[in-house]
């Protein structure tokens, strides 16, 4: 069993991405004047030489003023045992899917080599190896015949399957009349029942409603249980912590941590700690200094995506030069700063942090909330007798909603749709310690 049935061996995947310099200036932002029709003139005269150059050598071609090289993998290397179960976490960009690609051998690498020892079966996209013109009943074939099944081990398999997705009344329906939720549904079930050696899921069951996702993490335990090995990219750090034997961290295409489940979610932290301190400088006020905020789960460790329904938990730092109340306030705004409640401002109204001089730590709990998917963030501040704001930071803590299902119904509540039931108060008042 301690076979390699996956060996990534320095791996690395490069882009070349064009730029369209001044393109704003060149095409009306600015006066269009007789100097901008020659400069776009030339522009593209350059362009038209250089892509033909590329097309001579059998190049990719390129649009834009300048190429750039962007490095999505950059010497990637480990090995999966037989009957392993590989979670794969990091930030978006971080190079996860690009390494699942080239694993499924959907993208080729620009160096390095990955050697597959068993039959694979992927779950990258919603409706990836669906012809959408095709039935379910005929997807389910046509995908049993791309993995190497034979016409009768497919019809063996069928009811399984079937009854595993939950589409019975809609098996004969062409698959491009089904909602994302269906699409999914079949496509996981026919991926789990084919009996890969390998079954390689990305985060698309994040569109599945809770009961579906909880019958996929069981069906990847029992995938496992039997000897086969999975492949996991996953957002959703309990099924992280609870499914995978083993995980790894991607951050910009590099392999930063490789072991303990546990481990890999403190470090998957400490990366978007770091990133975020390089990214935002919070400052200080005249008399308070807002230091750090991190989304911890119920353990105080750092997450990074809030689960609807759940409490929301905000690890705070701040230091006070003493001698006023001063008091903390969250603020919850969606991605686009659209504020959702006035009782927002008042989610820690009258929680005060100590009178004494010094820098303090607390957890602030909200109640759970039912936030649709999407992109929110939480402003932080402190105010003095909670009517002029010290410290201000906007987009302190921004984090992600994956999936809403309120009630386990059997969609995603999306932000475009509206933003959820929610009522902003605290659990209970925070303690503030030293830190």
């Amino acid at each position: 069993m301690s076979e390699a049935i996956v060996s990534v061996q320095n791996l690395s995947k490069q882009y070349l991405i064009g730029h369209q310099t001044d393109r704003f200036q060149a095409y009306g932002g600015a006066a269009y004047d007789e100097g901008n029709l020659r400069l776009a003139i030339r522009r593209g005269v350059q362009g038209f030489l250089r892509s033909s150059k590329r097309l001579l050598r059998g190049e990719q071609m390129i649009r834009g003023d300048s190429v750039e090289e962007f490095s999505a993998l950059d010497d990637v290397s480990f090995d999966v045992k037989r009957g392993e179960v590989l979670g794969i976490i990091g930030r978006n960009g971080g190079g996860k899917s690009t390494l699942l690609k080239i694993i499924s051998r959907i993208t080729e690498p620009s160096g390095g080599r990955v050697i597959i020892n068993g039959r694979v079966a992927s779950l990258l996209e919603i409706g990836t190896g669906f012809h959408p013109e095709l039935s379910g009943r005929e997807n389910i074939f046509l995908n049993g015949a791309i993995l190497g099944m034979s016409r009768a081990e497919i019809r063996k398999k069928f009811d399984e399957i079937v009854d595993f997705a939950q589409i019975e009344r809609f098996i004969d329906t062409p698959v491009k009349r089904y909602s994302s939720g269906m699409y999914v549904r079949l496509a996981f079930a026919v991926a789990a029942h084919v009996e890969p050696d390998i079954l390689i899921v990305d985060e698309v069951l994040a569109v599945g409603d809770t009961e579906f996702q909880n019958k996929c993490l069981g069906k990847m335990r029992e995938v496992s249980g039997g000897g086969r090995t999975v492949l996991l990219v996953s957002h959703n750090m309990s099924a992280i912590r609870n499914l995978t034997s083993r995980c790894i961290v991607m951050s910009a295409g590099k392999l930063v941590y490789d072991g303990n489940p546990a481990e890999a979610i403190r470090k998957y932290a400490e990366v978007l700690d770091q990133r975020r301190v390089e990214e935002q400088s919070f400052g200080k006020g005249t008399h308070t200094a807002i230091k750090s905020a991190y989304l911890v789960d119920e353990d105080g460790s750092p997450v990074p995506t809030y689960t609807a329904g759940e409490p929301l938990r905000v690890d705070v730092v701040i230091s006070t030069d003493g001698g006023a109340s001063y008091s903390v306030d969250l603020i919850l705004t969606t991605g686009d700063r659209q504020k959702l409640a006035l009782g927002a401002l008042q989610a820690f109204h009258g929680v005060t942090l100590p009178k004494e001089p010094g820098t303090y730590r607390a957890v602030l709990e909200i109640e759970p909330i039912w936030l649709a998917s999407g992109d929110y963030s939480l402003d932080i501040a402190t105010s003095i007798g909670n009517a002029a704001f010290d410290h201000y930071v906007e987009e302190a803590l921004p984090f992600q909603v994956l999936s809403c299902n309120p009630g386990d119904q059997s969609w995603d509540f999306q932000q475009i749709h509206g933003l959820g039931s929610f009522a902003i108060r605290h659990r209970r008042p925070p303690v503030f310690k030293p830190a």
